[in-house]
């Protein structure tokens, strides 16, 4: 049983409650107050550093959002068929990765097997990412005339995680969403909460700040302090490892960590701890 039910179809939950989950979380960290002694970088290294205006930001992931909506409507579709069996007209819904009762109800699995499908479609959306994520700063092409659009925010904030080329919005998030969905096998009702999940983490990931007793540093190594390494001019070669855990840059040679300095006139520096 979930708030929504029998007021809009988990299709359309999953569809919409990742881009209005996105707008509240981002412009959570929006309306914030200054909170310049948790910030990793100061509003002045923001605002010479970065280089595109916010307006331009806020275009580039509603069209993001726009294109993600699109693939997940397709994602959700459903396909009706009717089965002759010897007992006659037996009703049976389709979907790409759950089925249905008699009375068309989609048959949601136990939470234990949510649970896992969960994780595995998390793994799933980490090693996609990882390697495209990559593949983008390898290849010179790809990086200078796609990826490099993502970097324009040295200094991130949280309505600019999603700020990407329409390309790399497609096929690093939108792609790995699909595919992690799929693979994990999970219904739409459990892709509506992975998916919100996944978002918050991603905005959290650049929300450029340390808040004291964020769950999300204490559960992930993953998180503001390691993505913006990343972001850093001299870490883009590193940390390429997102959204949840850090483990393909460990295994693969492109983990570098890092020292949380706080700086004399108030918040955080993020400073690369190389061998």
């Amino acid at each position: 049983m979930v708030f929504w039910e029998g007021y809009v179809s988990d299709e359309a939950m999953g569809t919409v409650a990742p881009v209005v989950v996105y707008w509240l979380y981002a412009g959570f960290y929006q309306l914030l107050p200054p909170l310049d002694k948790y910030r990793l970088h100061t509003r002045k290294e923001e605002e010479e550093k970065n280089a595109v205006p916010f307006v331009s930001v806020v275009r580039g992931v509603l069209f993001q959002q726009l294109v993600q909506a699109t693939v997940a409507k397709l994602l959700f579709l459903d396909k009706d068929q009717r089965i002759l069996s010897g007992l006659g007209n037996e009703y049976i819904g389709l979907k790409l990765t759950s089925t249905a009762d008699a009375s068309g109800t989609t048959i949601q699995p136990s939470v234990p097997v949510q649970l896992a499908q969960f994780i595995v479609a998390m793994l799933v959306m980490d090693a996609w990412q990882y390697f495209v994520h990559r593949f983008m700063h390898q290849n010179k092409f790809l990086y200078r005339h796609v990826h490099s659009q993502h970097h324009r925010l040295v200094v991130p904030y949280a309505i600019g995680a999603l700020y990407n080329h329409p390309l790399e919005g497609l096929l690093l998030d939108t792609f790995g969403g699909a595919i992690s969905f799929l693979v994990s096998g999970m219904t739409a009702r459990t892709a509506v909460v992975f998916f919100c999940f996944a978002v918050i983490k991603t905005v959290d990931d650049h929300c450029g700040l340390w808040l004291p007793g964020n769950i999300f540093h204490l559960f992930f190594w993953n998180n503001s302090a390691y993505h913006d390494i990343h972001h850093q001019l001299q870490g883009t070669k590193y940390n390429y490892s997102q959204p949840f855990f850090a483990n393909w840059d460990k295994l693969l040679g492109t983990h570098m960590p890092y020292d949380l300095l706080k700086r004399p006139e108030g918040g955080f520096e993020v400073r690369l701890k190389k061998d």
